[in-house]
C-alpha cells in the first residue's frame, strides 16, 4: 500500500467520478484532502463520507477557468492545513463536434477548463510546494485521446495533447522541487463517458457491453483503477517518475485497426 500519510493533497474535479475516488482513497491513504470542483452539493456529501470514515478533508468551491477563484482554494488549503504537498489536476470537460463547427462557447468550454484552467492550477499550487523540503507533486489527468484520432472529437483531442506537453514543461521547468506526471485514462465508467452516450437509441448497459469485450482487459476501467494509480504516483515511492504519462487503458492502445 502507498502510504500517503499526512501529505495535503488538491483534487480538482475532485467530487465526480475519477476525482471523487482518487479522493476516497487518498484519504483512506493518510491524506489530507480538498476535494474541490463547482458541484457545491456533491462536495458537502464527500466531505462528510470522508469524514464518516475517520479521514481528514475537506470541500471547497472551484472554477478552475476562473483565476481569482484557484487562488482562493489555494488560500483555503493553506490556511485549513498549513502545507500543500500535492495536486491532482482532474477537472476536466468533455465536447464533440468538428473544427469546421466550432466557435467561443465550445472553445471557451473544452480549453478553458481542460487547458486554461490546469495552467492556473500549476500557476498559483506550483510556487506553495517549491516552498516545502521535498517540493510537491503535480499530477494531472490527460486522456488516450491525446495519441488517438477520435472522431469528432478534434477540440477535445487536442486539449489533452496539451496537457500532456505542460507535464513534461513542468517536470523540466521546476526540476528539483516538482515532480510533474499525468495519467492517460482509457474508457472509464464515469458520469462523462455516460454523457457520450447520450442520443444512441441502445441502451448504455448494451453499449457498455460491447465496448468491453473490444478492450483486452474484458472489462471497463473503474475510477477506483484511476484512483489507486493516482495515489501511487502521489506517493513517495513513485519518487523517480517525472515527466512523463502513465496509460491506463486496459490494453487497447496495441490493438490493430482492423
Amino acid at each position: 500500500m502507498n502510504s500517503l500519510q499526512d501529505k495535503v493533497i488538491i483534487v480538482t474535479g475532485g467530487t465526480s467520478g475519477m476525482g471523487a475516488a482518487s479522493s476516497l482513497h487518498f484519504a483512506e491513504l493518510g491524506a489530507k484532502v480538498v476535494a474541490a470542483s463547482i458541484q457545491r452539493e456533491e462536495g458537502v456529501a464527500l466531505e462528510l463520507k470522508i469524514q464518516e470514515d475517520g479521514g481528514e478533508g475537506k470541500y471547497v468551491y472551484v472554477d478552475v477557468t476562473d483565476e481569482e477563484s484557484v487562488k482562493r482554494m489555494v488560500a483555503e488549503t493553506v490556511k485549513t492545513f498549513g502545507r500543500l504537498d500535492g495536486v491532482y489536476c482532474n477537472a476536466g470537460v468533455w465536447g464533440k463536434g468538428l473544427v469546421t463547427e466550432f466557435d467561443e462557447r465550445i472553445w471557451n468550454k473544452v480549453m478553458g477548463v481542460n487547458v486554461k484552467g490546469s495552467l492556473w492550477v500549476a500557476k498559483h499550487c506550483i510556487p506553495v510546494m517549491e516552498k516545502n523540503d521535498k517540493g510537491g507533486v503535480f499530477l494531472t489527468t490527460t486522456s488516450v485521446a491525446a495519441q488517438i484520432a477520435f472522431p469528432a472529437h478534434a477540440l477535445y483531442c487536442a486539449s489533452k495533447a496539451a496537457l500532456e506537453a505542460l507535464v513534461r514543461s513542468l517536470a523540466v521547468d521546476h526540476a528539483g522541487k516538482i515532480r510533474s506526471v499525468g495519467i492517460s485514462p482509457g474508457t472509464i465508467e464515469t458520469p462523462m463517458l455516460a454523457e457520450t452516450c447520450d442520443g444512441w437509441e441502445r441502451p448504455i448497459e448494451e453499449l457498455y457491453e460491447e465496448v468491453a469485450k473490444k478492450i483486452p482487459a474484458r472489462r471497463l476501467g473503474q475510477p477506483e483503477d484511476i484512483a489507486r494509480t493516482a495515489a501511487f504516483l502521489m506517493s513517495d515511492a513513485a519518487s523517480y517518475i517525472n515527466g512523463t504519462i502513465i496509460v491506463l487503458d486496459g490494453g487497447t492502445g496495441p490493438l490493430p485497426p482492423w
